[in-house]
């Protein structure tokens, strides 16, 4: 074997452990017992494994921190149960080699590029998370030009070059949507996302297409910012307009609530005239009365797999770009057939 041409990949296979494992192990990290660091040194130096300049410096330089710039409203991080799942995700893989977490807030993407400038002047972060992938997204070309290490969290697997992990948000509307169509709903409505954001808009798609296919009226979609005001006004506009919904489809778990109260206060009966469907599925779901239906997405382990490939790109190890975990529909209490089929 061509010694320039090992990796710490040929070092984790012939010791039968994983490429972090040897990652810690050789770079002095806690986590791997000294039996195994001295087996992984000695199967290192016996296959003729040596690190590259370039990664010996950028480890020397490193400042034990990775970064999460947010360009949503503050108050959508107290109130929002998919970041703090996420950013738990993170952190159960943060904290296995000492790495801290640095979240700021931002106004626009603009302001978010200016965060990862200054963070990567400063040597402030290692590597960042870049959530909300936009079409025609600057930070895209910024990342590129400033040299940080990134991940991108996207909606489908992309040529751009760039490390990502993706969930298939398209097929999730898809398998929500055919469910209630089968269970009878003709009128079925959503309370969406920001449509600037790929994944809303390729929810947005497959709604539209599927109702198309099924012969039925285009959905009356509402965006909002997904906070939980916007979330009642929306379904309180849907609830008082000429055609109301027998179904509507919520962009996550806040809004769903808020629309929960907002049938409850109109005197509108859930399950019996209308049906509710949450998006990701956290524990609010399950305390509400009915309980609501929802799109169950295993949101930690998406935030430890984003976390795992930027520790490798970090590392200086090939990284694969990598599918999410898949939304899988979990019934509950607030669908069933419509009223007219009931």
């Amino acid at each position: 074997m061509d010694a320039q041409r090992i990796t710490i990949e040929d070092v984790a296979q012939r010791a039968g452990v994983t490429k972090s494992t040897v990652s810690n192990a050789l770079n002095e990290r806690p986590g791997v017992s000294e039996a195994t660091r001295q087996r992984i040194r000695h199967i290192a130096a016996e296959l003729g494994w040596q690190p590259s300049s370039a990664a010996r410096s950028l480890s020397m330089q490193r400042s034990g921190m990775i970064g999460m710039v947010l360009a949503r409203p503050a108050r959508m991080l107290g109130v929002e149960p998919f970041f703090m799942e996420f950013i738990s995700g993170i952190e159960d893989i943060l904290a296995t080699r000492d790495i801290g977490l640095v979240l700021e807030v931002a106004s626009s993407f603009d302001a978010e590029t200016a965060v990862y400038r200054r963070w990567w002047a400063g040597r402030r972060v290692d590597g960042v998370i870049i959530m909300d992938r936009s079409f025609e997204d600057p930070r895209i070309d910024a990342v590129r030009q400033i040299g940080i290490p990134a991940v991108f969290v996207t909606n489908h697997e992309e040529s751009t070059g760039l490390t990502h992990v993706w969930t298939d948000d398209s097929q999730a509307m898809t398998d929500a949507v055919r469910y209630l169509i089968r269970l009878g709903h003709r009128q079925i409505a959503r309370v969406a996302g920001n449509p600037a954001f790929r994944h809303i808009a390729a929810r947005d798609d497959a709604m539209r297409r599927l109702l198309a296919e099924a012969g039925l009226s285009a959905p009356q979609i509402v965006s909002t910012d997904f906070s939980g005001e916007l979330g009642a006004a929306a379904t309180r506009a849907l609830l008082t307009g000429q055609e109301p919904p027998t179904a509507v489809i919520y962009d996550n778990d806040v809004m769903a609530v808020a629309g929960l109260g907002v049938a409850s206060e109109l005197g509108v009966a859930v399950p019996e005239e209308l049906s509710l469907l949450a998006w990701d599925d956290s524990a609010l779901c399950e305390i509400t009365r009915p309980p609501l239906s929802a799109m169950h997405r295993d949101v930690a382990a998406f935030g430890s797999t984003t976390a795992e490939l930027l520790l490798q790109l970090i590392d200086g190890e090939p990284v694969d770009s990598r599918e999410g975990p898949h939304a899988v529909l979990t019934p509950r209490g607030t669908t069933a057939r419509p009223p007219s089929l009931g």
